[in-house]
């Protein structure tokens, strides 16, 4: 266990933190919206949206100047699981988060709020999902990988851009379309995608989340997240979730039939949802992170693009070590094949019990 956060010092106390109540929601995204290094994840609404899907608390956190203007934030998220334990995350059951700040001072009075609210509510650790490291928090950069690229308006430099091997892919989704053997539609079917969804995840050993999770994200988030299906000959082969965030786009829910590997729809899912992204004026394309090592982490660098480490910073409570809940921890590996093989009915009718309890 670490010992207790120490006290603010005279520099941090010129960064009084405070929890952030509904009525700062219009406060808090102006202030994402208007930081460089912001991310979708360090949105208010994910606060209500985590509450609605899995009844965790958001205790999002800001910190203020004298005078009254927000100099920081941090959203945590209080996730209790009698199968993995208590802990503080930001952002729980996203792949972002972190403190958000515009100094060093008000950047310290925030770590030292979560590490004081971690003691005070007995969690086993506090988890920062991106960020800088601080004394007395221990980091892990090894698992995940995030892959981010530009994009251009003009679509042969797009084309271009991506590998011999992995273009010819997306070339034959392309052709399909244009003999109008596929089609995208984005009409928000939330209903069509997470049945592809569920039988992906479910093939891969992973529970699924609960649907009302994706019908929450719309809701809360409107314009900024779409769905989008890939047809062949009318039925759905392939699905995508994406949100949009100040010039970027990150297909972030993903999945597909057994069919699609054969028809390249989820090369063409892909390719299509960078065109409608530039066409909406994005500049920037994240893939999302992946696991090293896994298939997914090879697919992204087959499109060209180039993994970069992704540090996740813990503050230890009650645990004694660094927690390493994922499917490439050997004591998981049994239950995803297990999983992998469950009928879908049963599947799907589990996995969202459990998702709710892996943040």
């Amino acid at each position: 266990m670490n010992a207790p956060a120490a006290a603010l010092s005279p520099t941090q106390a010129a960064s009084q933190v405070r929890r952030a109540q509904p009525s700062d929601l219009r406060a808090w995204n102006a202030y994402v919206m208007a930081h460089p290094d912001s991310s979708f994840f360090h949105r208010f609404e994910w606060g209500r949206v985590i509450g609605q899907t899995y009844g965790h608390e958001a205790v999002f956190l800001m910190a203020h100047a004298p005078a009254g203007d927000i100099k920081g934030i941090l959203p945590l998220v209080h996730v209790r699981s009698p199968l993995f334990g208590r802990a503080l995350i930001s952002t729980a059951f996203t792949v972002g988060g972190g403190v958000l700040a515009d100094d060093a001072a008000a950047e310290s009075a925030l770590i030292a709020a979560a590490q004081a609210l971690g003691e005070e509510r007995g969690v086993d650790y506090v988890e920062l999902r991106g960020g800088s490291p601080a004394p007395g928090w221990q980091t892990k950069d090894a698992t995940y990988a995030g892959f981010v690229a530009d994009i251009a308006a003009d679509e042969e430099q797009n084309l271009s851009s991506i590998p011999r091997k992995k273009r010819a892919d997306v070339r034959k989704g392309i052709k399909a379309a244009q003999a109008g053997e596929l089609a995208v539609t984005r009409e928000g079917d939330v209903e069509t995608f997470y049945a592809l969804y569920a039988e992906s995840v479910r093939n891969l050993g992973t529970p699924v989340l609960p649907r009302r999770l994706i019908e929450n994200l719309g809701a809360a988030f409107g314009d900024d997240m779409d769905v989008a299906l890939v047809r062949a000959a009318g039925t759905p082969v392939a699905g995508l979730v994406s949100f949009y965030h100040q010039g970027t786009v990150m297909p972030y829910y993903g999945g597909a039939s057994p069919a699609a590997r054969a028809l390249h729809a989820y090369d063409y899912m892909y390719w299509a949802q960078m065109r409608h992204a530039a066409g909406r004026g994005c500049a920037r394309f994240d893939f999302g992170r992946s696991k090293v090592g896994t298939g997914a982490y090879d697919y992204k660098r087959h499109w060209g693009f180039e993994p970069q480490p992704l540090a996740y910073h813990y503050y230890l409570v009650k645990a004694d070590d660094v927690p390493d809940i994922n499917p490439n921890n050997p004591k998981f590996r049994l239950l995803t094949s297990v999983w992998s093989k469950l009928p879908l009915s049963v599947a799907n009718r589990l996995g969202p019990l459990i998702a709710g309890h892996l943040g």
